[in-house]
């Protein structure tokens, strides 16, 4: 595995949206900071681990979909968060072991923890880079030398939109990664949304305003414009794709705090 050097210091008196999301799934990479954070959030929105869960399983199903239905064999998972159970390299090498990814994310303490689950990797990378900085990532040389970018490449934006606020232009971000990936290639997202719950929405917002993100809820029709002109796969940009309405099994209210949808490059 090939790795990037770490360009500022940890902050662990500052919440940060990664640990915090580490720590509503259970997890012990977090801080004091982070957990006094979380909690607060939790007494707003109790139901955050269940949509953390209901998360990873989108994960799962969108890379499933992508690698065994679709033939990716390239993944580029920006903003890609802590590792936990079924990362994306799992999912994708239990259909094909020689399924390149390589995971982004702008946080220390996310690129140190994948370098040490991923030392003796072969076709998974960790890149230490910004994805508001598309220019960044796509001329990155670790990035280059292991994804083709002339060839279908799957870009993963997973829960990672809504913590980059509207003056930063995420559009354009979106659209610039958009304009490089080469015919064939999907882009996968979702993201938390306003339009069931906006004024819970609001009170998470302002939690997440005193850490190291903001909390950027969007409507439906905000949300579809990031696709641009990729064709949305059916049902198109849904609560919990692939389903057209949430399972039975599921919490349908937890599920419509959000959409998510996958797209492919004509």
């Amino acid at each position: 595995m090939t790795q990037s050097q770490p360009e500022v210091a940890l902050q662990p008196d500052k919440p940060n949206a990664a640990r915090m999301f580490d720590y509503y799934l259970g997890g012990k990479d977090n801080f004091a900071a982070d957990r006094a954070a979380a909690e607060m959030v939790l007494q707003v929105a109790p139901w955050m681990p269940e949509a953390a869960r209901q998360g990873r399983d989108l994960i799962a199903r969108t890379v499933r979909h992508l690698v065994q239905e679709r033939g990716i064999r390239q993944i580029i998972d920006l903003g890609s968060g802590l590792p936990t159970r079924d990362n994306v390299h799992e999912i994708a090498h239990r259909i094909d072991r020689d399924v390149r990814v390589v995971y982004v994310d702008n946080d220390p303490v996310v690129c140190a923890h994948g370098r040490a689950l991923l030392a003796d990797s072969t076709s998974v990378s960790v890149v230490r880079a910004d994805l508001r900085d598309p220019a960044q990532v796509l001329d990155h040389p670790e990035i280059s030398a292991a994804i083709d970018v002339g060839s279908p490449v799957a870009v993963l934006m997973m829960f990672v939109l809504h913590l980059v606020p509207d003056e930063q232009d995420p559009q354009r971000i979106v659209a610039t990664y958009r304009d490089a990936l080469a015919p064939g290639s999907y882009l996968a997202l979702s993201h938390a949304s306003t339009d069931v719950h906006p004024d819970l929405m609001a009170r998470i917002s302002a939690i997440y305003a005193r850490a190291n993100s903001p909390f950027v809820p969007r409507s439906h029709a905000d949300i579809s414009r990031f696709f641009g002109d990729f064709v949305l796969e059916p049902p198109g940009l849904v609560n919990m794709w692939p389903y057209a309405e949430p399972p039975a099994t599921e919490d349908a209210q937890v599920a419509r705090t959000g959409y998510s949808g996958v797209a492919r490059k004509p």
